[in-house]
């Protein structure tokens, strides 16, 4: 039989003790496991063995597991800026382990709660209902372009959504480079404006969106348009779309999460611009 420390790390590094005793090893044993420092106690009948993830440790010991962006994050999705607290799934009627310095978000959805953190559709769901439509649709896109998402996830996320909100679902894609894009996309879906998206133009290249066959939008997040020698690509191409008949808007991390009316009246007032022209 393996070891207790053995056992616990092929059971992704954390398990109960009632798992544990039905394999075979009883209290005494784990009790012995811990004072020898061969495994960690988190709370009462829950142990770990191996090096268990902060913000796992930190759902773990206030009685759930972890979840929401606290999950999204982990596993390299993009996600609004939040506070950096731990977002913890109880499952309803449970209470929680308030611990030293606690700021952890709860969760109390139903479902079958996992032991250390939810699934990444389920983080996904749990979002939607945490933080919005918006923080949804930017999550499942990056989740989908990162390849996470299979066909059979996509139909499970869109399935554990309430009806009035599986749209969301139906007009993702899975080419966004980007949450600024998702975000951009959906605003202006919302306000009727139809966008080709990732369009190559001869002598130009791939750029995020165009309107109407004439106006370029470019979502240019941070760490592809900060440094010198990227902005310098950025002109030349605008120049070459500029020739080719185009008008080229672009917008910043700050301007798309945290000035959205400026971008939109921008847009508004470019897509009338170029109408006039007609």
């Amino acid at each position: 039989m393996l070891s207790a420390p053995d056992t616990i790390q092929r059971l992704v590094g954390i398990a109960r003790g009632s798992h544990l005793q039905s394999l075979g090893f009883d209290r005494r044993t784990l009790s012995r496991s811990v004072d020898a420092g061969e495994i960690e106690r988190l709370r009462p009948g829950v142990f770990a063995s191996g090096r268990v993830p902060d913000d796992v440790r930190t759902a773990v010991l206030h009685g759930g597991a972890a979840t929401c962006v606290t999950v999204l994050r982990a596993q390299g999705v993009w996600t609004l800026p939040t506070a950096a607290a731990v977002h913890v799934w109880l499952g309803p009627g449970r209470h929680g382990h308030p611990h030293p310095d606690c700021a952890c978000v709860i969760h109390y959805y139903r479902g079958d709660r996992a032991l250390a953190a939810a699934s990444l559709t389920v983080a996904l769901v749990h979002v939607r209902r945490c933080a919005g439509d918006e923080a949804f649709f930017a999550a499942f896109e990056s989740a989908w372009r990162l390849g996470k998402l299979s066909k059979a996830a996509r139909g499970r996320v869109r399935a554990a959504l309430p009806q009035y909100a599986r749209w969301l679902v139906d007009i993702a894609r899975p080419d966004a480079d980007s949450g600024l894009e998702s975000l951009l996309r959906l605003r202006l879906h919302l306000l009727g404006i139809r966008l080709d998206c990732q369009v190559v133009i001869d002598g130009v290249g791939r750029v995020d969106f165009v309107i109407d066959g004439r106006l370029i939008l470019e979502a240019d997040g941070k760490s592809n348009h900060d440094d010198a020698s990227h902005r310098h690509r950025d002109l030349v191409r605008d120049s070459a779309a500029s020739i080719r008949g185009y008008e080229t808007l672009r917008f910043d991390y700050a301007q798309i999460v945290h000035d959205w009316p400026e971008v939109q009246t921008s847009v508004l007032a470019a897509i009338h611009r170029l109408s006039m022209q007609d």
